[in-house]
């Protein structure tokens, strides 16, 4: 990334949700990074938000010259209470804003507000059949997550059959 073009990362408002619905719908129509089929819009995203924010987990975007690029969040692993204390990572840019470092820029933003949280395990959830996949393996592994496992076959999306690799990582001084 340029030093112009350094990101700003922020919490995520109610104002951001149309933009990043149009980030993630992208992912969801044209490729395996999620197993969603029907991208949520922006009451979806809101939904999502207030739940994060009521369970005290971060929802962050980032911006470059007043535009949202991209975006992360750390959102419940399972719903079963003994869960509580572990998260699922997301990030997600803007298609035309991968492979300039903005991915880890929001990976370690995320991994400094969990810090903040009753949080002590976070959780990647990783399609390994797809070239993203292969980038979020390699930006989760950056930032200190080791693979906990590989998931044969478990999605099916596209007309195929997809693998996912789990990968894990302590947060704070867990």
């Amino acid at each position: 990334m340029t030093p112009d073009a350094a990101p700003v990362v922020r919490a995520a408002t109610a104002a951001d949700l149309d933009r990043v619905a149009e980030i993630y719908a992208f992912y969801v129509l044209h490729t395996v990074a999620t197993f969603e089929e029907t991208p949520p819009g922006a009451a979806g995203w809101r939904s999502r938000l207030d739940d994060l924010a009521a369970r005290g987990l971060p929802f962050l975007v980032a911006e470059v010259a007043g535009e949202v690029v991209g975006y992360a969040y750390a959102g419940p692993w399972r719903p079963k209470p003994a869960y509580r204390h572990t998260a699922e990572t997301s990030v997600y840019l803007a298609r035309d804003r991968t492979g300039h470092g903005l991915g880890g820029t929001l990976l370690a933003a995320l991994l400094t507000a969990c810090a903040g949280t009753p949080v002590r395990r976070l959780i990647a959830v990783v399609a390994a059949d797809d070239t993203t996949g292969a980038a979020s393996i390699a930006l989760h592994g950056r930032h200190g997550f080791t693979r906990a496992g590989r998931l044969t076959a478990v999605g099916f999306k596209h007309g195929r059959w997809i693998d996912t690799v789990l990968m894990e990582r302590a947060v704070g001084d867990a």
